[in-house]
């Protein structure tokens, strides 16, 4: 297994030299040379597979033996040994067309997780192999940072700085980054939005002096590693179903914001998992809904939602999909993206677009749905989701289809966003984990948006 670039200026390279490559050299995003096609007597043995032990099947498929697999094996049960339920991503049935897949039971309690707690124990285990220190540079509209932090506070060889957009991301999320203490960790909280830190983040990666020069590694989706590790859970999932009584078109509705985790199920759709329907939710930050209705890739005016961690107007793994839209052309993505940086729009025709459709549904829901669903679940089902995962609901009924069975993604704990639980009037009681957080002191940077100041701290940050 070998890997390149979407832009196609990067030589092949092997797994480890891809993740910490993070971001391609050449400005675009490391994909599979080829996609390994499992064969149905696989995944027939796959079906009764534990979470790890599947885990480790699927990327004996993508890690070409460069890690043995002992200490594979050791670095998936550190993993997952935090995680507060036995299956990893518990599936949890609501009714005969609706089930949902549990993301939420890791310590962070949100979907990033799921990829991140395996990531910290990849860069700690590399540092130790090959002596180096690995400064993780990353941005993120809420779970991502949280969920980071915890993968690599207070490892050796390991920093971290995380940037999060000013007072744009939920309470919970903020404490659960800015309460921790550790010498291995910087908090800067930027006045912006999350595409302004994500900006700020990918331009240091192009910058290669400086990314050499501090050895910068990438904690966001633009990691292949986070894309591969959350293909694990769609296979997971859709053996969970398979085991009952299963009709024979299983869907997925994936409140999505930067892509990742819709693409991860467009590859394992890609390896012979046979999806359905891939839905894309998104709230009223709806470039991905207008892409896949119109055929317009074009970024809005951004709002604020009750599901703050798709508050994103550019989706970094766009290109990714856009690379086997385009047929694996490499020269064709990049004029794509030059298009879309020069122009700030990508188009496709009616012929294009029906082949998108071919692939993907998507809906965006607004505030007011997201909160009756809600409400509604609550009421029908006493099962609470969070706003994001009231976007998942949300699109799932819009899309459901006869003799079709959705498995909806709850991409978070509701605790983490009380605010828009509270304005259904429900209440709910924290986990005690959550709790704790309001009586810590907060250590944080907030810092106006300013490329150059930015870059200043985080300079001193690894450099001390």
């Amino acid at each position: 297994m070998k890997y390149i670039s979407t832009r196609g200026q990067v030589e092949a390279q092997g797994f480890i030299d891809t993740v910490l490559m993070g971001l391609a050299d050449d400005g675009g995003l490391m994909i599979p040379a080829e996609i390994p096609v499992i064969s149905q007597s696989t995944l027939k043995e796959w079906s009764k597979l534990s979470y790890k032990e599947l885990f480790l099947q699927i990327f004996s498929h993508f890690t070409n033996d460069e890690i043995p697999y002992e200490d594979m094996k050791e670095m998936v049960d550190k993993s997952y040994a935090n995680f507060r339920h036995s299956e990893v991503t518990p599936v949890k049935k609501i009714n005969d067309s609706l089930y949902i897949l549990e993301l939420f039971h890791g310590p962070t309690f949100a979907f990033k997780d799921v990829a991140l707690q395996f990531m910290g124990e990849f860069y700690s285990y590399v540092s130790k192999k090959q002596n180096e220190i690995i400064h993780i540079l990353g941005a993120t509209s809420g779970d991502t940072g949280a969920a980071a932090i915890q993968g690599v506070r207070g490892k050796e060889g390991i920093k971290i700085c995380i940037l999060h957009p000013h007072e744009k991301v939920s309470k919970v999320q903020e404490l659960q980054m800015t309460t921790v203490d550790d010498k291995n960790v910087l908090n800067l909280s930027v006045k912006g939005n999350f595409d302004d830190c994500q900006k700020i983040i990918k331009e240091q990666f192009a910058d290669l002096d400086f990314k050499g020069k501090h050895n910068l590694r990438a904690i966001n989706s633009i990691n292949f590693l986070r894309i591969l590790a959350q293909t694990v859970y769609y296979f997971y999932a859709y053996f969970q179903i398979e085991q009952g009584d299963r009709p024979k078109k299983v869907n997925f509705s994936v409140p999505s914001g930067n892509f990742g985790n819709i693409f991860s199920g467009f590859l394992a759709k890609k390896m012979g998992l046979p999806i359905n329907k891939l839905i894309i939710a998104t709230n009223e930050n709806n470039i991905l809904e207008r892409f896949v209705k119109t055929g317009k890739y074009k970024p809005g005016g951004f709002k604020s939602t009750h599901s703050p961690s798709m508050d994103i107007q550019v989706a970094s793994n766009f290109e990714r999909y856009l690379y086997y839209f385009l047929g694996q052309d490499a020269e064709k993505v990049s004029a794509y993206m030059e298009k879309l940086q020069n122009d700030g729009e990508i188009v496709i025709g009616a012929e294009d677009l029906e082949r998108v459709q071919d692939d993907f549904e998507a809906y965006g829901a607004n505030n007011e749905q997201c909160l009756e669903l809600i409400s509604k679940y609550k009421a029908d089902y006493n099962y609470l989701l969070d706003p994001h995962t009231a976007c998942g609901i949300a699109a799932y009924e819009t899309y459901h289809g006869e003799d079709e069975v959705c498995i909806s993604f709850a991409t978070a704990h509701p605790a983490k966003f009380n605010e828009a639980i509270e304005q259904c009037g429900i209440e709910q009681e924290f986990p005690s984990e959550i709790k704790q957080l309001f009586s810590k002191p907060q250590y944080q940077l907030v810092m106006d948006h300013n490329k150059e100041e930015i870059v200043q701290e985080l300079v001193k940050f690894y450099e001390r």
